[in-house]
């Protein structure tokens, strides 16, 4: 699909791999929504990258562990650019908590990372599903982890978190095909992003000694791969991992 002069909303757009997507995709020709939850600073500099580029770009906020924000932010989207044609899942939420310390990763916390990396992006493809299927192209990308994939990362919550949203990738893979087609990009650490910020030194340190191509992924790299997946007529249900070569990622 040529993805110039159509519309995308990227989640977590104030974020800085949700910035990289959003660019790459207005590089390609399309016009761009971001969310966000709070940072009103860095989603305006993303819009303002975006329109820099010479397409249209707008911010919405949205909290995605809120259902009523989700309806919310759908309508206000399609009233603004009056279509949708591609929905990248990239807003997430981690905390460093080590997987043996159990007693710290409390039920608040499991809903909180659970509600927002899985049930909000299931909510946003299932809003967005009837606007995504009517021009029967379509396009859905989930930015999962290589924790989804290895019992890894930052905490069990958000390992299982990441590997649910896989899954939820293939099984709206079917559920949405013809029209639609959904994939999946797992980065490993991505140094240089506030969500790396969030991880223990030890679990950054690990990361990038498995790597044999010395270096971890890059948030330039996934936001090309996002673009991939965008313009790829006969891809769908499929996960590619962007880690700088890391065994475990090798699947």
């Amino acid at each position: 699909m040529d993805v110039s002069g159509k519309v995308a909303l990227v989640t977590g757009g104030s974020g800085d791999i949700g910035r990289a997507i959003a660019e790459a995709l207005a590089a390609a020709g399309a016009d761009v929504a971001i969310s966000y939850v709070g940072n009103v600073p860095r989603a305006d500099a993303a819009v303002e990258a975006v329109r820099r580029i010479g397409r249209q770009g707008h911010a919405f906020l949205l909290d995605q562990r809120d259902p009523a924000s989700i309806e919310r932010c759908a309508g206000a989207v399609l009233a603004r650019f009056g279509r949708l044609d591609i929905l990248v899942n990239n807003a997430a939420w981690n905390i460093g908590i080590p997987f043996r310390d159990l007693d710290t990763l409390t039920a608040d916390i499991w809903d909180r990372v659970l509600e927002t990396n899985l049930r909000g992006p299931f909510l946003l493809c299932r809003a967005f599903a009837a606007e995504l299927r009517r021009h029967g192209a379509g396009r859905i990308v989930n930015i999962a982890s290589l924790a989804g994939l290895a019992p890894s990362g930052s905490s069990i919550a958000y390992a299982a978190s990441k590997s649910a949203l896989i899954h939820l990738t293939h099984c709206l893979a079917v559920a949405l095909a013809p029209d639609v087609s959904v994939n999946c990009i797992a980065p490993g650490l991505v140094e240089g992003t506030r969500m790396a910020e969030r991880l223990p030194e030890e679990v950054k340190q690990t990361a990038r000694t498995q790597t044999v191509l010395g270096r971890t992924g890059s948030a330039a790299d996934i936001a090309r791969l996002a673009v991939a997946w965008c313009q790829a007529d006969s891809v769908t249900g499929q996960t590619v991992v962007v880690d700088g070569g890391s065994p475990v990622g090798m699947r």
